[in-house]
């Protein structure tokens, strides 16, 4: 049975990939797709529903995004979504203007129609606002159907063509009910099934890996994370024998990682591994850059060469397997997307490459992959360890990076990860780690004058690591890693704590 499918089309927004994972929340299969979709490929994807993002333009500057006109009637249903209902309400007949009072962040949204997308919603209800233009007249056949205090068209529809448009942002969490409101899209409007299931992904992936390395060999670069670790045990189940993994110890990693990984990994599915040490290979490439995109974009080209060098060891190889996730994507860069941070296996690779990349998690969030993991029967340790950034180290030795700096750093995260598990915390928290910045402070150890390097803890929670908020970690927690980290780490003196969420920080410093 071919499974329903909502396209989303992206107009720009950082996190529009949001959108595409709540609907998945829900059972019901998504694609992000490029905003200006040639109709022929559309309709070939038979989409049941149609969803339109926001975006960072108006659609009153030249040349704004807009997709095909003829989506509006070809009896679909369609959402639009901030820019999405602007472009909706605009193309249909109504107008739009900027904003006297923009909107940013929370605010109480009344509902004042019949709506079915607002069906069992709270009145009023806790929504997220983020722009600068508004809707003033409304197109022939549409109805008003919520507002806000500043907006007073924040929701309309016209139910007799499906087409159904919000300015709020219904995939953030800070939208109390957004979930629900999707939902009702979905199943009230659209009459979808949600029947799909990520073992449906399992089964179709592997049927495409086949299809795409046909009997050729294949390389997995593994780094002993979920994403890799989950990407390389899908390769295995579609092509078996002809896959090897190489670990490249980059002189980058966590403390005891190497060990963990070899010892853990050599029961895991029987997958032939090659481990390389090339940490002076790595650290002497990295001496004296200072420039945190140089520094990517250096590690992620020298990951590849000692996979092009390992390649020729083990004979013609012709494609690598990368764990690329879709987050890693979109921050760096998309047609649509403006670049947050070039990740090493995807901003940071060489345009020379000799490999065609499998990446068979690409358009996966982190909990989907998680899931597909426990499906595949990967160890639980692997399946559930805390994100790691490709780089290692490398982005949270801040500046310039030394043996010295990374000796120092590798330390004082060991006792952050160490303590967080001991407090039962480790599945709470999304990412716990130690950052070393490039300055030293006066301190006084032993009655005596001391300057060495100040340690800053991070720690988030989030969803998908595409919004993250602080974590709220006990103070006597706190304490504990502050006091183990000065008193065991040679060259600390001082500890503090990040309070930033994401946006508008990110959770790595680089």
């Amino acid at each position: 049975m071919e499974k329903q499918v909502v396209l989303v089309l992206d107009f720009g927004g950082q996190y529009n990939q949001l959108i595409a994972r709540r609907v998945r929340e829900l059972h019901v299969y998504s694609e992000m797709v490029p905003f200006d979709i040639p109709m022929d490929e559309l309709l070939a994807k038979q989409p049941a529903a149609i969803i339109l993002t926001g975006g960072p333009a108006s659609v009153h500057v030249k040349d704004a995004p807009a997709c095909d006109p003829r989506i509006f009637s070809l009896g679909i249903p369609v959402l639009g979504i901030c820019y999405g209902m602007q472009l909706m309400a605009q193309e249909l007949g109504g107008e739009v203007r900027a904003s006297q009072l923009k909107e940013y962040g929370r605010t109480q949204l009344d509902i004042i129609g019949d709506d079915l997308i607002f069906q069992g919603i709270g009145r009023p209800t806790q929504v997220w606002m983020s722009h600068g233009d508004s809707i003033c007249s409304i197109p022939a056949d549409f109805q008003v159907t919520a507002s806000t205090a500043n907006c007073p068209i924040a929701a309309m529809c016209a139910p007799a063509r499906q087409l159904y448009g919000v300015q709020f942002h219904p995939e953030v969490r800070h939208t109390l009910e957004g979930q629900q409101i999707l939902k009702n899209f979905l199943f009230e409007v659209a009459h979808l099934k949600g029947d799909w299931d990520l073992s449906d992904y399992i089964a179709q992936t592997i049927q495409e890996i086949r299809a795409q390395v046909g009997g050729k060999k294949v390389l997995c670069g593994l780094s002993g994370g979920v994403d890799s670790s989950v990407a390389a045990t899908l390769v295995h189940r579609a092509v078996g024998d002809q896959l090897v993994c190489v670990y490249v110890d980059n002189g980058l990693m966590r403390k005891g990682e190497t060990e963990q990984l070899v010892e853990t990994f050599d029961k895991q599915e029987h997958i032939k591994l090659v481990v390389v040490d090339a940490r002076e290979r790595f650290l002497s490439k990295l001496a004296g850059i200072i420039d945190p995109e140089l520094k990517r974009k250096i590690i992620g080209e020298e990951f590849i060469r000692v996979f092009e060098a390992e390649a020729k060891k083990l004979g013609e190889i012709d494609y690598l397997v990368q764990g690329t996730i879709y987050p890693d994507v979109v921050e760096s860069g998309t047609s649509t997307a403006h670049t947050i941070k070039s990740h090493h296996n995807v901003g940071g690779l060489p345009e020379d490459m000799q490999f065609e990349l499998v990446e068979p998690l690409r358009l996966l969030f982190k909990d989907e992959v998680r899931v597909i993991g426990e499906k595949l029967g990967i160890a639980e340790d692997i399946v559930w360890r805390q994100p790691f950034p490709g780089p290692g180290l490398g982005v949270r030795v801040l500046e310039e990076v030394s043996p010295e700096k990374v000796k120092i750093l590798q330390e004082a995260d060991f006792i952050v990860r160490e303590e967080i598990k001991k407090a039962g915390l480790d599945r709470e928290i999304w990412q716990a780690f130690a950052v070393l910045p490039p300055i030293r402070s006066v301190g006084v150890m032993g009655d005596a004058r001391t300057y060495a390097y100040p340690i800053i803890i991070r720690a988030v929670v989030s969803d998908d690591a595409m919004t993250a908020e602080w974590a709220q970690l006990p103070y006597e927690l706190l304490d504990i890693m502050a006091r183990r980290i000065v008193n065991e780490v040679r060259g600390v003196n001082r500890v503090v704590y990040d309070i930033t969420s994401k946006p508008p920080g990110t959770i790595e410093w680089e």
